[in-house]
């Protein structure tokens, strides 16, 4: 039979509160008290109720995630960085996914509250605002990681995507081209509308014209970053570099590139978004933005811990990310040729 506190009590001639008080190292016992009850717990074998402790503390030590889909590289590491603080802080895990459905998403974070986690985290939410109608119901703090839809009074933890777009994009222009086609996400996602922005940026501050034919949208995967590439290399006038909204998007573009015959970095330079697993394999290897994304999941359950330790938090955290320059950028095509026809000249 299990061990219990009233039978730690009975052999260490103490209260069961003493004994408990003991086993949580509280301050108000004496520490040769608390060591001998601690020693006996140990020699019986006794092992701490989770559900006995949280009904006494009405905590559960237990933290709610919420990501898109668990097929999703990106979200993966994001996770592995939200347990690698949870496991190290002494709270467990548990995931569910959203399939990017607002309603979906609203239902999963209601059954969260239910179970009585402590907190929820909640990975490219797509209700946003619509927290701040919940914040009373569901009483637990919430965190939104890479929010896709704004929100003034959820506590946030994202990349700068804006920076990311510019980057990317002054990276291409850097190197001679004008012609840079963007493929974005046509979901209306905030992180779309801010590196977005950021090739606006770049553009503008080189002084070019932006071509608005070679703005197109897909869904973020890559069936239709391979379709859209295929719109735009059916042009008259095609791009020499493509700006894609993530990786898959690239990996779709970079595909259609080489079923056309084309050289991904010579013809036609990709850049990406996100620096999946697979990008530095890929042939050649995929230039992208690269989004700490451990660092973001560790990022988003330290400050839901300091909301639970009623500990001075951030409203909104922005991460960094960095350019990673690989093989699928290069210079213009037309500036290749040129230069060699210059040199046999001369």
């Amino acid at each position: 039979m299990a061990v219990s506190i009233k039978d730690i009590a009975r052999l260490a001639g103490v209260s069961h509160s003493t004994v408990s008080r003991a086993l949580n190292h509280s301050p108000l016992i004496p520490v040769a008290t608390a060591e001998r009850i601690q020693r006996i717990a140990a020699e019986q074998g006794y092992t701490a109720s989770a559900v006995a402790r949280s009904l006494v503390t009405r905590k559960t030590q237990a933290i709610g995630v919420v990501v898109t889909s668990i097929a999703d590289p990106f979200n993966g590491e994001v996770v592995a960085g939200i347990e690698e603080v949870a496991n190290h802080e002494g709270y467990s895990v548990v995931l569910a996914t959203s399939q990017a459905d607002p309603q979906r998403e609203l239902t999963v974070v209601r059954s969260f509250r239910e179970r009585r986690v402590d907190g929820i985290l909640v990975a490219s939410s797509r209700l946003g605002a619509q927290y701040q109608e919940l914040f009373d119901e569901l009483e637990a703090p919430i965190v939104l990681l890479n929010n896709q839809h704004p929100s003034e009074l959820a506590h946030s933890v994202s990349i700068d995507n804006m920076d990311g777009g510019y980057q990317a994009t002054a990276h291409l222009i850097s190197l001679g081209h004008k012609d840079i086609a963007y493929i974005g996400d046509e979901s209306g996602l905030q992180s779309d509308e801010e590196r977005f922005g950021g090739f606006q940026a770049a553009m503008k501050d080189a002084g070019l014209d932006i071509r608005h034919d070679l703005i197109v949208r897909g869904d973020g995967k890559q069936p239709k970053g391979r379709e859209r590439a295929a719109e735009l290399l059916g042009m008259a006038q095609r791009p020499t570099a493509i700006f894609c909204y993530n990786d898959m998007t690239a990996l779709g573009a970079i595909e259609e590139i080489h079923a056309q015959g084309g050289a991904v970095g010579r013809e036609v330079s990709v850049v990406g978004f996100d620096d999946l697993f697979f990008t530095a394999s890929l042939q050649p290897p995929l230039t992208t933005f690269r989004q700490p994304k451990r660092d973001l999941g560790k990022r988003a359950m330290q400050l839901l811990l300091a909301i639970l330790r009623g500990q001075e938090a951030e409203r909104k955290v922005v991460v960094h990310g960095q350019l990673i320059v690989r093989g699928s950028t290069g210079k213009p095509y037309q500036a290749i040729l040129s230069g060699k026809n210059l040199a046999a000249k001369s």
